[in-house]
């Protein structure tokens, strides 16, 4: 057994949390997830927590948000014009509204509020300002020659 390591292929369950305790996501039982390290598949405190893990090894970690979603940007809150919305589409607090841009590319937003002239929409992740918990298994690290030569040493 080796460490992972960068450019290694890992195979592991998680589970993750907020600090209230609640789950957010968790790997399907028959379903481990597969990354390689180093490729930013999986947000960085992440990877940085599997890394040095052997096949077998189990351990919790909090990655703290500036290492996950990031902090909650001012910038990506914006009231719109309510006439700016379809009449058809339904606003509700805390909902999801999803939009399509020209290039067919999507953005999801939360609605904040709602007023009979304005939308507040916020574009920020939903996880962002949070830490997250993770419980990690490793199942399995292989070696990828693949990326060796993506990660000198």
């Amino acid at each position: 057994m080796f460490p992972a390591a960068q450019g290694d292929v890992v195979k592991l369950h998680y589970t993750g949390r907020l600090t209230s305790g609640e789950v957010f996501d968790a790997s399907p039982a028959d379903r481990p997830l597969q990354f390689v390290i180093g490729k930013k598949e999986v947000i960085p405190g992440f990877e940085q927590a599997v890394v040095g893990m052997v096949r077998g090894e189990k351990k919790t970690v909090t990655v703290a948000a500036d290492q996950a979603y990031g902090q909650i940007l001012p910038e990506k809150i914006e009231a719109v014009e309510r006439s700016r919305i379809p009449k058809e589409v339904v606003l509700n607090i805390g909902g999801k509204l999803e939009v399509t841009q020209h290039d067919g590319s999507r953005f999801y937003f939360e609605v904040l509020a709602v007023t009979e002239s304005t939308v507040t929409l916020d574009a920020n992740h939903p996880l962002a300002g949070k830490d997250l918990i993770f419980d990690i298994e490793m199942l399995d690290v292989t070696k990828n020659p693949k990326c060796e030569s993506l990660f000198p040493d």
